[in-house]
């Protein structure tokens, strides 16, 4: 597939719109990343609060941890998609070179196989 070129069942506009997408996600995902930054200080285990207090921030900590790390590898898949937009590769499944597929991503505008080649990953894990 030469650059500029969509696969068989992407038009010229739906790469367009998709692409767009794929630029709001990555803004949105960065000012998450951002906030997320700005608010997830440690807890102070020396601060007289209750024991579960404690615990709940505790725990709240690490939900923030995970949210932030699950941002940060979505931030990059969205990048590596737009990185295939430039390619003229977007829209092709990395494990069968098949087509994706407008809905699917639609849905995930980042996601790199085809439904079939997902489920088999998740399948194999």
């Amino acid at each position: 597939m030469s650059p500029g070129d969509a696969p068989d069942d992407l038009t010229h506009t739906q790469v367009i719109e998709l692409t767009d997408d794929l630029h709001a996600l990555r803004a949105e995902l960065s000012k998450t990343l951002a906030d997320m930054r700005s608010s997830g200080g440690a807890v102070d285990l020396d601060q007289p609060i209750g024991r579960l207090s404690r615990v709940d921030a505790m725990q709240q900590q690490q939900m923030i941890v995970a949210n932030r790390r699950r941002a940060e590898q979505r931030l990059q898949q969205v990048q590596a998609a737009l990185n295939r937009v430039q390619a003229g590769e977007y829209g092709c499944c990395l494990s069968t070179g098949e087509p994706i597929g407008y809905r699917r991503l639609k849905a995930r505008p980042e996601t790199p196989y085809s439904l079939e080649a997902q489920t088999r990953i998740e399948t194999r894990r």
